[in-house]
């Protein structure tokens, strides 16, 4: 299923001079703010779960998703390079099994690293919080992955409706309105943060064994879908 050509095409679509200096931005960020935190607040448990969650979990995880996986397969859409892609002996199945798999490692790279770092200098992994909140960055780089690899595949416009969904629902709407939690890819990943540390500091409205479904659910019907979207595009001159 995985292709190491398409692999190798698709990290040099995503990693591109303009993409990755945008993912470097955030992990950036991320890492100053917490400096800054310790320097002023010391070791805080509360004030670190605030930052990881507030940040690296409500913001980054998911903005990151968004370059990963549009970037992954939408330029390509878009410019027609794809038929490339379409016109050789390789199965559309592993075309996006390929890409699926390059959109997840980059954005675990680009959000779960700077997440475990950023918990060490908030507070040393007091309470398990950093393990616990670098938990959560990977296994929701995998469903963001999927969901925004599917939205490249179907709209022309995938950065932009991504980014609406990055920062309206899952910033915002999925961070405090409690109804909206509970279908938040943030929330189903901070269940199993709060399953592993941070006792009394990490909190999620979904159950665990909820979670774990819905996130298994979402990322293999996205993948799918995305599949079946690729499989019925027609190259010019198809019947």
């Amino acid at each position: 299923m995985y292709n190491p050509t398409v692999a190798r095409l698709t990290y040099r679509a995503v990693l591109g001079r303009r993409r990755a200096a945008i993912l470097f931005i955030l992990p950036a960020l991320l890492l100053a703010i917490s400096v800054a935190v310790r320097s002023f607040n010391g070791v805080d448990d509360q004030i670190a779960a605030n930052v990881l969650g507030g940040f690296a979990i409500a913001a980054m995880v998911p903005l990151i998703g968004v370059i990963a996986g549009t970037g992954s397969i939408a330029p390509e859409i878009d410019d027609g390079s794809i038929v490339y892609l379409l016109s050789k002996p390789v199965k559309r199945s592993s075309i996006i099994f390929t890409k699926l798999i390059v959109a997840i490692a980059v954005t675990m790279v680009f959000s779960a690293v700077p997440t475990l770092i950023a918990g060490y200098i908030l507070n040393g992994n007091g309470q398990q919080i950093a393990i616990a909140y670098t938990v959560a960055a990977l296994v929701a780089s995998i469903a963001y992955s999927a969901l925004f690899l599917l939205l490249g595949t179907v709209s022309r416009n995938a950065v932009v409706i991504g980014l609406i969904y990055a920062l309206g629902w899952e910033a915002f709407f999925g961070t405090l309105v409690p109804g909206a939690r509970t279908l938040s890819v943030q929330q189903w990943a901070l269940a199993l943060a709060e399953d592993i540390g941070g006792e009394g500091l990490i909190g999620s409205d979904v159950g665990l064994p909820v979670a774990v479904v819905l996130l298994s659910v979402v990322t293999v019907a996205a993948t799918w879908y995305a599949g079946q979207k690729l499989r019925v595009l027609k190259l010019a001159g198809e019947e």
